[in-house]
């Protein structure tokens, strides 16, 4: 499986975070810190948004790091990705990704 490829499914390649953090685009991180807020309805600041990728050692965002709760189940059960989880099909924190998101479904495998 690609390394950028998070737990959930959905592609780190083509996050902005990562995009902006490999590029070290400040003006990109006003952007998606501005977007992240509105859509969130709290405070994310650019120098919030610094992300290697999910599955990849390194810095990532606030949520990422510590607040994602599928991030937090897949790091506990040492998985590669919730793809290789015996509960992916029943998960409702996967299934709030998945419902909406057929990409992550295939790059999942499920």
């Amino acid at each position: 499986m690609k390394e950028l490829i998070a737990y959930c499914g959905l592609d780190c390649e083509s996050c902005e975070a990562r995009i902006a953090t490999a590029r070290n685009d400040d003006a990109l991180r006003e952007k998606v810190a501005a977007l992240w807020s509105e859509l969130n309805g709290v405070e994310i600041t650019p120098e919030m948004i610094n992300c290697v990728g999910c599955r990849i050692d390194g810095v990532k965002t606030p949520y990422c790091e510590s607040l994602c709760p599928i991030r937090q189940c897949a790091l506990g059960k040492t998985l590669e990705t919730c793809g290789s989880c015996a509960e992916h099909m029943t998960c409702e924190k996967l299934g709030m990704i998945l419902k909406n998101n057929g990409e992550a479904r295939r790059n999942l495998g499920v």
